[in-house]
């Protein structure tokens, strides 16, 4: 019944260790703490879950092989895993590309190694991106589209670690399931991600750039959608066909909004107009995302119930109250 979190600091592992805790389950939670954004954020949600009955907490680098040799070796009872750990975000795979293949693939590795050497292990969950998509004209995105054309880094990494998921299924037969989250938002976020740099620019008084002069789509799903989402895609009986046991799922809010109507929402959450700075696209950067979850809700019972007009007036209540706490 215990599950490994990785990632568990961090925007999803959090919100998904924390209703993992809330059903009565033991997690067992992994993270290093990098400091690609703000540590603070990360140990104050890890304060949160450390305050909890079940919650267990491992420091360290996936990718070292001896930190999940320890986790396996401490914790051989772990009966699912949902690897959300990660390096994160587009535009920083073109500063530091190394970061990505260290994390992104070598820590995959580790985790798919750590997956066929625990005797009680019956699922694991992994985390992919709508990235893998590249700027594929055909929308919205299938999972049987074609996905060999990505546009950044951090994609590629992500389509290497379906890649290799499918090889550890079929070799070993550990049932794996990767899911390609669109534009995750909501409270305890991710301060790189535009929502957030967006917010504090408003309630700041600087100006925020629209990249691709603010004509970009993007399918914003919020958090909460996406942890119900993560807990089917770890519960649910799943039809494997004769295939290895691995399947591929999008979760997203199946409703594309334009990056004008997040400002907008934001303006009227923080009662203050944004100053507004058009400029071009950014290498890495797609022009829209969509997300076809017809799979999804068929095999998972996914069912995005927030909209926009209401996940970011959540997300604006949390961060009203961090800056003020």
């Amino acid at each position: 019944m215990t599950v490994l979190v990785t990632g568990a600091a961090g925007f999803i592992g959090f919100h998904v260790a924390a209703a993992l805790l809330d059903a009565g389950r033991p997690v067992v939670g992994i993270d290093n703490l990098d400091p690609y954004y703000d540590v603070a954020l990360k140990e104050a949600r890890l304060a949160l879950l450390l305050a909890r009955p079940g919650f267990t907490f491992v420091r360290g680098d996936l990718a070292e092989p001896a930190t999940m040799e320890g986790v396996v070796a401490d914790h051989p009872g772990i009966t699912g895993i949902v690897h959300l750990a990660a390096q994160a975000g587009v535009r920083y795979s073109l500063e530091n590309p190394r970061a990505y293949v260290r994390a992104n693939v070598s820590g995959h590795l580790e985790m798919l190694e750590a997956a066929r050497r625990l005797p009680a292990l019956t699922r694991m969950v992994y985390a992919s991106t709508s990235s893998v998509y590249g700027d594929n004209a055909k929308r919205p995105y299938a999972v049987t589209d074609p996905v060999e054309r990505p546009v950044s880094l951090y994609a590629a990494t992500k389509r290497a670690d379906e890649l290799m998921s499918r090889v550890y299924a079929h070799l070993y037969g550990i049932p794996l399931v990767g899911l390609r989250f669109f534009t995750v938002y909501g409270p305890w976020g991710r301060p790189d991600m535009a929502y957030f740099l967006f917010a504090r620019a408003i309630l700041e008084g600087r100006p925020i750039r629209l990249f691709g002069n603010g004509e970009l789509l993007r399918d914003f799903t919020y958090i909460d959608d996406i942890v119900a989402g993560v807990l089917a895609a770890l519960d649910r009986p799943l039809d494997w066909g004769d295939e290895p046991p691995h399947r591929l799922f999008n979760l997203g809010n199946n409703r594309p909004e334009p990056v004008t109507r997040l400002v907008a929402l934001l303006e009227a959450a923080l009662g203050r107009k944004a100053i507004v700075e058009p400029t071009g696209m950014q290498p890495g950067d797609v022009a829209a995302t969509a997300a076809d979850i017809a799979e999804s809700t068929r095999d998972l019972g996914f069912a995005p119930r927030t909209p926009l007009e209401v996940g970011i007036p959540a997300f604006v209540e949390w961060l009203r109250g961090r800056n003020t706490a």
